[in-house]
């Protein structure tokens, strides 16, 4: 897992307030400059998936295991960004609504349950 003190930084247009992940220096609603920002952390799950298959190499290496199928899904922040995460959940205990946590570090975001 990623390091839990790794935040996702977003940027947030200075014009429209429209916020985006990952950030990128102009708005892509108005085209007005965009200010670097942390986004909060968790959010809910809006859609999700199984990849059942593995990516094609390279880039892709598979590990010595072989290729285990995983879930990926779009996390919406109460900003109104929806990030791409690979889920560290079970696929059968993913649910639309659920709460979860997002956590970047190398490559993909990753997201996990919140616990109570």
């Amino acid at each position: 897992m990623t390091d839990p003190g790794s935040r996702l930084r977003g940027s947030r247009c200075a014009g429209c307030a429209v916020a985006v992940y990952p950030a990128d220096p102009s708005c892509p609603r108005c085209g007005g400059p965009a200010e670097q920002v942390a986004l909060s952390g968790t959010g809910t799950l809006w859609t999700w998936t199984v990849q059942r298959y593995a990516p094609k190499s390279p880039p892709y290496a598979q590990p010595a295991a072989g290729f285990q199928p995983f879930a990926v899904g779009y996390v919406e922040l109460p900003e109104g960004v929806r990030v791409l995460a690979v889920l560290d959940i079970r696929p059968e205990d993913a649910e639309i609504g659920m709460p979860l946590t997002v956590m970047v570090g190398d490559g993909v975001p990753r997201a996990v349950g919140v616990t109570a």
